[in-house]
């Protein structure tokens, strides 16, 4: 079990961080002008559709590309493997584990950014008053997360944090920029 649960998690590493970054990202861009008080103010309504759109993009986004990697490698085995019909690996269980998997990486990418988008704006709608707040919760949320990806990778902690909240902060520059909401 705690064997399963390792592969489960190594697996998922790519779908939870691409999913909690593109939710945080979403949140910035898109709510950005509302946040630093030039657009509508952030409400429960903005959070939710803001965290719908995150989990609708991350959807196809990562299926697509999940599968497309998925299915690459088994038509390079399908070759190396000298085996006569093109893409035969992928009609057999092989082809059916890669959806599978293809899937459950999507579930795990749509919850991440749904949560990403969803609750920093969140707690914009329940403080009105500091809607600035969402900027420094999701800045933050992304610097932790670097934080988190350095120690994961043997990296340097202050270069990934740094990276992620300077992202996260030139993407709410350029959100308030283009003024969506």
């Amino acid at each position: 079990m705690t064997r399963r649960l390792r592969s489960l998690a190594a697996q998922s590493t790519r779908p939870l961080v691409l999913g909690l970054v593109d939710g945080l990202l979403n949140a910035l861009t898109l709510a950005a002008a509302s946040l630093v008080g030039s657009g509508s103010p952030v409400s429960y309504s903005l959070a939710f559709r803001v965290g719908l759109v995150a989990l609708t993009t991350a959807a196809f986004a990562v299926f697509v590309a999940d599968y497309a990697d998925r299915r690459a490698y088994l038509m390079r085995a399908s070759r190396q493997l000298n085996l006569t019909r093109r893409g035969q690996l992928a009609t057999t269980r092989l082809g059916r584990l890669a959806v599978a998997r293809s899937l459950l990486a999507t579930v795990i990418a749509c919850t991440a950014s749904f949560t990403g988008a969803t609750l920093p704006l969140l707690a914009g709608a329940a403080l009105p008053g500091l809607s600035w707040i969402v900027v420094v919760l999701a800045v933050l949320a992304l610097t932790g997360l670097g934080t988190a990806l350095g120690h994961l990778f043997a990296s340097s902690r202050v270069r990934w944090a740094a990276t992620l909240g300077c992202g996260g902060v030139a993407v709410t520059w350029i959100g308030v920029w283009l003024h969506i909401a």
